[in-house]
Formats: C-alpha cells, sequence, structure tokens
C-alpha cells in the first residue's frame, strides 16, 4: 500500500518537555524506528508538525535586537521543516541501510482571500500562564487564545489547496524513495496576477496539508499519529468512550476541540469521502496495529477494514 504519515507535533517535541536539539532529536530517532517498520511492507509519505518549533523562532526573532524586523512566518516554517526533515532523514537512513530517504521542503497554496487570515486560530509555540501570554501578546502584537488549562499564540490558518511539489513528489515515490514533505503543514503561498508565487503570514494546518497531498498521491490510506490511542466520544465528560472503527458520517456528527482533535478529524473525513479509501488517528507506536485494524480509530466508507466493496 501507498501510505501517507501525518505526525502530529508530540513525536518531535512532546508536552511539558524542554525545547533543547538533544530531546527533540531523541523523539524523532524513536519515531523512526516506527516507520522504518512500516517502510519495509508500504510506499511511505511522511509529514510533520511543527508548532512548537516554529513559535519559537518567532518568539527569538522577535527578541532579536540584530534584526530590523522578525523572520515572517513563510520563512520560519522553511527553517523547521530543514531542521525536523534533517533529523528525521537521517534517523531513517540509519534505521533502513540502503534506503533512500529524502527530506524537502515544499510550499503549499493558499488563497488570499482565504477568511482564516481575519480570524488567526491555529496555535502555535509553547504553553503559557494567562498573565505571561498576554505580556508577551502586548509587546510582539501577537494573538493568544486559552489552550486547555494554558495560554498559547494563534495565527492565521488557511485551507490548503495543493503543495506545489506535488509531481515531483510522486516520481520520487516509483522510484522507491521515502519521502519526508509538506512539514508543518507546508510553507504558506498564493499566486499573484502573474502566476509568480509568494509566501504569507501564516500556518497550514498539516493534517489538512496531508490530507489533500494523500489524495493528489493517489495513497491507498491516511494514518495521523499522535499520542492518543483513539478518538474519543464525549471526550471530557464522564461518559467519554473509545471510537474504533466508523464513517465519515458519524464523526461529523459529534464535536471535536478546534485545535486539536478536530483538524485530524476533518482531514480523516475528507480523505475517506474524497478517494473511498481508510483514514486512522492513533498512536505512533501502534502505527503497524492500525493498519491491520487493531488498533486506533479507523474511519472507511462503511465503517469497515479491511474494506469491502460500497459499489
Amino acid at each position: 500500500m501507498r501510505v501517507i504519515v501525518a505526525l502530529g507535533g508530540n513525536a518531535v517535541l512532546r508536552r511539558g518537555q524542554q525545547p533543547d536539539a538533544d530531546v527533540q532529536i531523541g523523539n524523532v530517532r524513536a519515531a523512526a524506528r516506527t516507520l522504518a517498520r512500516l517502510a519495509h511492507r508500504h510506499e511511505l509519505v511522511i509529514t510533520h508538525g511543527n508548532g512548537p518549533q516554529v513559535g519559537l523562532l518567532a518568539l527569538q526573532s522577535a527578541a532579536d535586537p540584530g534584526l530590523t524586523r522578525p523572520y515572517p512566518f513563510d520563512t520560519l516554517g522553511a527553517q523547521t521543516q530543514g531542521m525536523i526533515g534533517y533529523w528525521m532523514q537521517q534517523a531513517l537512513q540509519n534505521a533502513l541501510p540502503g534506503r533512500q530517504v529524502i527530506a524537502m521542503v515544499t510550499q503549499t497554496l493558499v488563497t488570499a482571500v482565504d477568511p482564516a487570515f481575519d480570524a488567526p486560530a491555529k496555535f502555535v509555540g509553547q504553553v503559557y500562564e494567562r498573565e505571561q501570554a498576554e505580556k508577551l501578546a502586548a509587546e510582539y502584537g501577537w494573538t493568544v487564545e486559552q489552550d486547555g488549562p494554558h495560554w498559547r499564540r494563534v495565527v492565521p490558518s488557511p485551507a490548503p489547496r495543493r503543495i506545489v511539489e506535488t509531481r515531483l513528489i510522486h516520481k520520487l515515490i516509483r522510484e522507491g524513495v521515502i519521502v519526508i514533505c509538506a512539514g508543518g503543514g507546508g510553507i504558506p503561498v498564493v499566486r499573484d496576477e502573474r502566476g509568480r508565487l509568494a509566501g504569507v503570514e501564516a500556518v497550514v494546518d498539516k493534517d489538512l496539508t496531508a490530507a489533500v497531498l494523500a489524495e493528489a498521491l493517489e495513497c491507498d490510506a491516511f494514518l495521523s499519529l499522535t499520542d492518543v490511542p483513539r478518538v474519543l466520544r464525549g471526550f471530557g465528560t464522564p461518559h467519554q468512550t473509545e471510537i474504533a472503527h466508523t464513517t465519515p458520517h458519524e464523526l461529523r456528527a459529534l464535536d471535536f476541540p478546534a485545535g486539536s482533535m478536530g483538524p485530524k478529524v476533518e482531514a480523516a473525513c475528507r480523505f475517506v469521502e474524497t478517494t473511498g479509501d481508510m483514514a486512522a488517528i492513533g498512536k505512533l507506536d501502534e502505527a503497524e496495529r492500525i493498519l491491520e485494524g487493531a488498533a486506533g480509530t479507523i474511519v472507511t466508507p462503511n465503517g469497515r477494514w479491511p474494506l469491502t466493496s460500497t459499489l
């Protein structure tokens, strides 16, 4: 099967960890060991989150007295794609001697009139107590919102339309290359009236980008891997229950947090509705069992896996 994996930001930096390089590299190596097992049996495309990293770089950039203005978010996205992509590429090369692995800096096309530019909602960076978050917002002109018990910066998150380098990615997959791409949702770009590309100040949701890419690459399965074993019905209530097998129709009837599980569910639903194939949400270290249908939340047109005909 051709499988696209969208790694949650926790695969690189888990909540509460210090954002130093050694910690993040250790997490990436652990993730690579799991992904290597998938690569033995499947064609693999990997995307990853970058929220903590891009937020940290934005803070450093804003505080750097040597800069006339902070680096824009498209540039910060490119920096984190290169950094995390390099860690992942090297870890997979070491785990899979002889296999070709490439980390690509990729651009994600969005539209300049997306309403998200007027309503920042995507969480990036570290978590803060409310007082500290409001102080940083006043100092740097940020928008901050509550994220669970903490507060974080939010930025615009326009909908992904297409990954600019899709044809090149497709060619590499056909050559047997493991491709790491669209990190952090890809670098958000728009086309001007002459068709030229230009970066914009935004962050594209990595799960929605992965779903768009998975459809374009004709993937057979889309895995959104995070730190929770399954999607929960009634999350945060005394009656919450795990969802093992479901359909897009059933998931769309439920409510999920907009800043965390919501985009993962939306991406899974879109992929299944468009392709008729399988999407799943679950824990990174259970990826193999998820593809077997023994773990995670499996989303298919008819709620069954392996798929039976819906025609």
